[in-house]
């Protein structure tokens, strides 16, 4: 295995919240995800100066993690209509490591430095 052009660099995660199950269930079916434009900058920036983007997935108020996902590419331009006209921007690939509901209890230890060091859910 050839080694990676930016394996030196490190690893990021965010926390990718959604309002519905569906929207989950689309970009668990096609692979791709969309978020608002006020997200893209972030995680363009996270994925071109880090080694690996790692999303994990949570539906607003189900107190569960939806599963997580590798960042595939950068974001476009190019808009899906998969998720309606709910303000989101551009289409990203996204490749699933795991489809399971996980309970934030599960995750109880794993604290946020960055936010005050709040649980992670």
């Amino acid at each position: 295995k050839s080694p990676s052009p930016r394996q030196n660099m490190p690893v990021r995660y965010f926390i990718m919240k959604s309002s519905n199950l569906q929207n989950i269930d689309i970009s668990q079916q096609k692979g791709i995800w969309s978020t608002t434009p006020s997200n893209e900058r972030k995680l363009n920036g996270a994925f071109w100066e880090s080694s690996v983007v790692y999303l994990i997935f949570s539906v607003q108020g189900s107190g569960c993690f939806q599963g997580f996902a590798r960042m595939g590419s950068a974001i476009g331009c190019e808009k899906s209509q998969d998720w309606g006209s709910a303000g989101f921007g551009g289409v990203f690939k996204v490749d699933w490591i795991r489809k399971e509901s996980i309970p934030f209890q599960f995750a109880h230890n794993l604290l946020n430095p960055w936010n005050d060091s709040k649980k992670v859910q």
